[in-house]
């Protein structure tokens, strides 16, 4: 059997502990079924809004750009401004 190379997720994923939305529902990050226009940009302000006192906001921008997260606001990028990038 060969041995896996990827990263254990633990690993990968353990910045989010110090995160300031853990916990959170995430509604508040990601836009539900049929979100459009002020009521999305409304959401997005929200979410940034927690974003920009986050201890781990760059640690989290950071890994939905090396992932390339397509939906939700990380680290204070909304999906617009990490497709403008």
């Amino acid at each position: 059997m060969k041995p896996l190379s990827a990263k254990p997720l633990l690993t990968e994923w353990d910045w989010q502990s110090a995160a300031s939305c853990r916990g959170m529902d995430s509604s508040v990050f990601f836009s539900p079924p049929h979100e459009r226009g002020s009521e999305r940009r409304r959401r997005e302000r929200r979410a940034q809004s927690i974003c920009r006192t986050c201890p781990v906001r760059r640690s989290c921008a950071s890994f939905a750009l090396r992932t390339a997260q397509a939906y939700g606001v990380w680290g204070c990028l909304t999906e617009a401004d990490r497709k403008a990038g």
